[in-house]
């Protein structure tokens, strides 16, 4: 019997750097499915690949958006290569299922007619794309009505609806009016068959006591200015030159991100690694002494689970973060929320969880008991 053939459609990061992209398609790969997956590519390598029984077709992206203008081009660019590569695979490999990965919630354009075809539409929502948009433009009420439609074109149009947690669930059922049984849950974990700390590496320290890490991409609203600021009291107020900061990501704010850094005189007390692989990012999550979620409280942080808080919480880290619904729900004591929008408040955080070291131990069990719960084994099933 032919294997059921899904295509995943993604825009927003190339399949390497899309944790959640690639376990949903290992999982649905273990589960029996013909998995293809067309997105961006990292390089100027070929279009087509093979990871893991997943067949890759990737387009170059000469684009990122930083504005307006950018933006068009970039999401026009990828609509198109990415209907040129549909037919091709549609042709050559037949197609059942179409599932779609935000942001943008543009994917509807294409998969919509397909189901006329008998073609399933999956629309699988990883950010909150109308939030997403006042974060990174401010208030634009014309422009936030087209983005909020394209988002319940996307639920209508859909054979089915996955989110990430509860927030987005509730949003999707009063925003969009689509039926519950239409919409699933599918958390954010990682795969702890390869995802296991190993033996911490003192060297990563350079020379410090303590060693603090950021997993993650680098956006405005991921607030890693945050951890700058934070980094700056301490050093220079605090007077603590004890601790090493790494950041491992990259994104559209990594420059101005690296401009704070050399501002305030930070350049020895940090290492910017850009995007690192599992064994990199494993070996600083085994060497840490607290990692770090700064993403700063706004309405669309509010509603997002962010994976690199799972990954610090099944590597047995404590988490210095501010006060989020869904990190809350996600990590309950295991992690120190900070109150209020503030980097001293924030440096202080840091500060007391690495000067209270049997604390930190205690939370850092708990931290690594509770991510047994929510581990992609689990999500995976839904």
């Amino acid at each position: 019997m032919k294997k059921r053939h899904v295509v995943m459609l993604v825009e927003n990061l190339p399949f390497e750097r899309d944790r959640r992209v690639k376990q949903e398609a290992r999982s649905l790969a273990d589960a029996g499915y013909e998995l293809t997956v067309i997105c961006p590519r990292i390089n100027l390598g070929s279009y087509h690949a093979q990871r893991d029984r997943i067949r890759i077709y990737s387009y170059p992206q000469p684009w990122q958006g930083t504005g307006w203008f950018s933006y068009a081009l970039e999401y026009l660019w990828a609509l198109g290569c990415t209907v040129l590569l549909l037919i091709w695979t549609w042709i050559r490999h037949g197609l059942d299922v179409v599932h779609a990965a935000n942001p943008p919630d543009l994917f509807f354009l294409i998969a919509a007619p397909l189901r006329l075809f008998g073609i399933a539409f999956v629309f699988d929502q990883h950010d909150l794309c109308p939030e997403l948009f006042r974060v990174k433009f401010g208030s634009h009420p014309l422009i936030e009505k087209i983005v909020c439609y394209f988002e319940v074109c996307s639920y209508r149009f859909a054979s089915q609806v996955i989110v990430t947690n509860q927030s987005a669930y509730e949003i999707a059922i009063s925003r969009g009016k689509i039926l519950r049984d239409k919409v699933t849950i599918v958390r954010n974990g990682p795969d702890l068959n390869r995802f296991r700390t190993g033996s911490p590496e003192s060297h990563l320290k350079k020379g410090a006591a303590y060693l603090a890490v950021y997993a993650g991409t680098v956006e405005k609203q991921d607030g890693v200015d945050r951890i700058i600021g934070a980094a700056g009291f301490l050093v220079h107020t605090r007077n603590r030159k004890d601790i090493h900061f790494a950041l491992l990501g990259d994104g559209s704010d990594l420059e101005r991100v690296s401009e704070c850094i050399k501002t305030l005189e930070l350049e020895s007390f940090f290492s910017l690694r850009g995007w690192v692989g599992d064994q990199e990012l494993l070996s600083y999550l085994s060497t840490a002494d607290v990692c770090l979620a700064p993403d700063p409280p706004v309405q669309f942080n509010q509603s997002s689970t962010f994976i690199k808080i799972v990954e610090y919480m099944s590597c047995g880290r404590v988490t210095v973060c501010f006060d989020l619904l869904e990190s809350r729900r996600t990590a309950a004591d295991t992690a120190v929320f900070v109150g209020r929008d503030d980097t001293v408040e924030f440096a202080g955080a840091i500060e007391q969880i690495l000067d209270d070291g049997r604390r930190r131990c205690e939370m850092e069990n708990g931290a690594r008991e509770r991510s047994l719960s929510l581990h992609w084994g689990i999500s995976q099933e839904a």
